[in-house]
C-alpha cells in the first residue's frame, strides 16, 4: 500500500470505446486502495476521427459515437461533471457488457438508472452541443498529441495516452499499477511504453 498523499487524475473518454471502459473500469478499483481524486472529461473518438482517412467499419462505428457523447455534454452542462461517472457507467454496461445499439432507447435507460432527467436524450442528434464536446476533447489531446486517443489520463498534471489494458486489475494489483503510472508521470523526460496486444479484452 502507498502512503496517504493523494493523487490527482483527470480522465478523457468516449463511452464508444472498449480500451476506455476497462481501464475507466480499473481507475474504480484505485480508488478503493489508493487515495485519489478522479475528475471526469468528455473525448470524442468521432470528432478525433473526422478528417482522418479510416476503414468503412470503423467510420461505420463512428456514425454512432456522436449520440452518447452529446447527451453525456447535455448531462454535465445541466448537473455538472459529478453527473458524468454515473451515466458514463450506465452507458457503457449497456454498451460493452450487454452489447446494446448507441440508441435512443439505450441512453434513455441509462439517464434513468443514473438518476438524470430522460428528455437529455433529445441531445442526441443536436450539433450543438459539438463546440463544447470539441473543446473538453481538445484540452485532453492537446496534452498528449492527435496521433493517439482514449483513454488519456493526467495523472497529477502530466498527461498521457493508457494505460490500455485488456482486463482491469482488481485490489490491491489495481493500486501496484497506478503507483507504476505514478512513479513513470513523475519524470518528466518519459513519454512512451508500448507493446502488441495478443489477447482479446475482458470486460469480467
Amino acid at each position: 500500500m502507498s502512503d496517504d498523499t493523494t493523487n490527482v487524475a483527470d480522465f478523457w473518454f468516449d463511452p464508444a470505446c472498449p480500451f476506455a471502459w476497462i481501464t475507466s473500469r480499473w481507475m474504480l478499483e484505485v480508488e478503493k486502495v489508493r487515495e485519489i481524486e478522479v475528475t471526469w472529461h468528455i473525448m470524442s473518438l468521432a470528432y478525433l476521427n473526422r478528417d482522418k482517412d479510416i476503414s468503412d467499419d470503423y467510420r461505420a462505428f463512428l456514425s454512432t459515437a456522436w449520440q452518447p457523447v452529446r447527451v453525456l455534454m447535455a448531462a454535465e452542462q445541466k448537473y455538472g461533471k459529478e453527473s458524468l461517472l454515473p451515466l458514463y457507467t450506465a452507458m457503457g454496461t449497456r454498451i460493452h457488457l450487454e452489447k446494446q445499439e448507441k440508441d435512443r432507447a439505450m441512453i434513455e435507460a441509462a439517464l434513468a438508472e443514473a438518476g438524470l432527467d430522460r428528455s437529455l436524450a433529445d441531445a442526441m442528434d443536436d450539433e450543438s452541443y459539438d463546440e463544447a464536446i470539441a473543446a473538453s476533447h481538445e484540452r485532453g489531446i492537446s496534452q498528449v498529441g492527435n496521433e493517439v486517443g482514449t483513454p488519456t489520463i493526467a495523472v497529477n498534471g502530466r498527461a498521457f495516452f493508457g494505460p490500455v489494458i485488456s482486463k482491469a486489475p482488481k485490489g490491491e494489483h489495481a493500486g501496484e499499477l497506478w503507483d507504476a503510472c505514478v512513479t513513470l508521470a513523475g519524470y518528466p523526460h518519459f513519454y512512451e511504453l508500448k507493446r502488441s496486444r495478443d489477447e482479446d479484452l475482458d470486460f469480467s
